[in-house]
């Protein structure tokens, strides 16, 4: 018999959550893999939702605009305003939630 190799409990999607700058989710924008969500949607939600397929509930997400995969005008208004995001990976994209401007 062979034993399953231990598995590395799953850290929740709560804890996974946090504060990040527009300069160091920058990066990620250039790579084309954040997803823009819109305030009045609970981000872990939307990260539980990616990451089980609920693709019903994403659709209708995607529908309304509130989520959508970030685009230049995005990245020019954050460029300028420099907000604090809530930021969360759903791998392979980064869920990004813009909490405040940080001046």
């Amino acid at each position: 018999m062979h034993d399953a190799p231990a598995e590395q409990p799953e850290v929740p999607l709560e804890e996974q959550a946090g504060p990040l700058p527009w300069k160091d989710l920058m990066p990620h924008f250039a790579r084309g893999v954040v997803i823009r969500v819109a305030p009045e949607l609970d981000l872990i939600e939307v990260a539980r939702a990616i990451r089980d397929d609920a693709t019903h509930q994403v659709s209708e997400w995607l529908a309304n605009d509130q989520v959508a995969r970030a685009s230049d005008d995005d990245a020019r208004r954050w460029a300028a305003n420099d907000p604090i995001f809530t930021a969360l990976v759903a791998a392979p994209w980064v869920l990004a939630q813009e909490r405040t401007p940080a001046h």
